[in-house]
């Protein structure tokens, strides 16, 4: 089994309360959200569908997972994963903040162009491949004690009006019997910008 070898807190020390997560479909919202909660294929075609998408790389590297991640991929306390956390902008305006995470077996196998994809999004890799298949969504209101909620945190801590938890969903996607773990937070400028274009839709016709 691989460890942490580290000074720094990993992410199961830094982060010890689990997320809740449930059936996306079951969660209490409204039927815009529950669409992009739920939304199949790559969520960036969405995003290009309503501005200039860019894609920004914060952090990839070895730690631990939060305690949420570990149960989602069954891994034992002391466990290793590679981390990879982004936002993600429409028109410069950062919407939506997303962390994928694999084990050090999956990220030097089944998913090791990971590593090397920069700044292109992981649907580079999910959805042109037969071998890969993903999981059912789940759902959560993301608050400061969970890694990705840490960031989206960070990022609206200026907005006195943007509430404390963020949506999110997360699913499971498999190749070769390796797991990649993928959670989407979407920020309160997600739903300013969605609300923006589905009223210019309607004005244009």
């Amino acid at each position: 089994m691989i460890t942490c070898l580290s000074t720094q807190p990993t992410d199961s020390t830094r982060y010890p309360l689990t997320a809740r997560w449930h059936a996306a479909s079951h969660a209490r919202i409204s039927p815009t959200q529950q669409s992009w909660l739920t939304r199949a294929g790559a969520l960036t075609d969405g995003l290009r569908e309503l501005g200039e998408l860019q894609l920004r790389v914060l952090r990839q590297t070895m730690l631990g997972p939060s305690p949420d991640e570990r149960l989602a991929m069954n891994l034992n306390a002391g466990s290793c994963v590679h981390a990879r956390e982004v936002c993600m902008s429409i028109d410069g305006t950062i919407c939506v903040v997303a962390r994928s995470v694999l084990t050090p077996r999956g990220v030097s196998g089944a998913w090791r162009t990971v590593r090397r994809l920069g700044k292109r999004p992981l649907a580079d890799l999910l959805y042109n491949d037969r071998r890969v298949w993903r999981s059912h969504f789940e759902a959560v209101r993301l608050n400061r004690f969970h890694p990705l909620g840490a960031i989206a945190h960070r990022l609206v801590a200026t907005d006195p009006q943007a509430p404390p938890t963020q949506w999110a969903r997360r699913s499971v996607f498999w190749r070769d019997g390796q797991a990649l773990l993928v959670a989407e937070c979407f920020l309160p400028a997600f739903w300013i910008i969605l609300q923006r274009a589905n009223v210019a839709r309607v004005t244009n016709g």
